[in-house]
């Protein structure tokens, strides 16, 4: 599949979730949850017939990595009216980078590698 393809689908994806939240909050955000990048670098891999394993391996350590940036959800919402977009943006960021690292090191107790 032609790259330029690729990014055409990608972004009128992106551009298209970002229109509908602007319009109604809780369906651009349930688009948003669906993980489309998720989804999307599946089905390329899969058209770029990609074996099997490396397919199932990105889908298992996505599913590693969404668990501890999940508080980022909850983290940014709760500063922005305080700190303003760009330092809530930066701050939750931060702070899901260090649930990230403790969440790793914890899981790496049961073989879970992902740094």
């Amino acid at each position: 599949m032609p790259i330029l393809t690729k990014y055409l689908i990608t972004s009128g994806l992106v551009v298209l979730i970002s229109e509908i939240a602007k319009r109604n909050d809780q369906w651009g955000g349930l688009m948003a949850s669906l993980s489309l990048v998720t989804l999307l670098t599946l089905v390329w891999m899969q058209l770029e017939q990609q074996p099997i394993d490396k397919i199932a391996n990105h889908a298992w350590y996505t599913f590693w990595y969404v668990l501890p940036t999940l508080p980022f959800f909850l983290i940014f919402p709760a500063l922005l009216k305080t700190c303003g977009f760009w330092l809530a943006l930066l701050i939750a960021v931060g702070i899901t980078l260090m649930i990230f690292l403790g969440f790793a090191k914890a899981v790496a107790m049961f073989g879970i590698e992902l740094v």
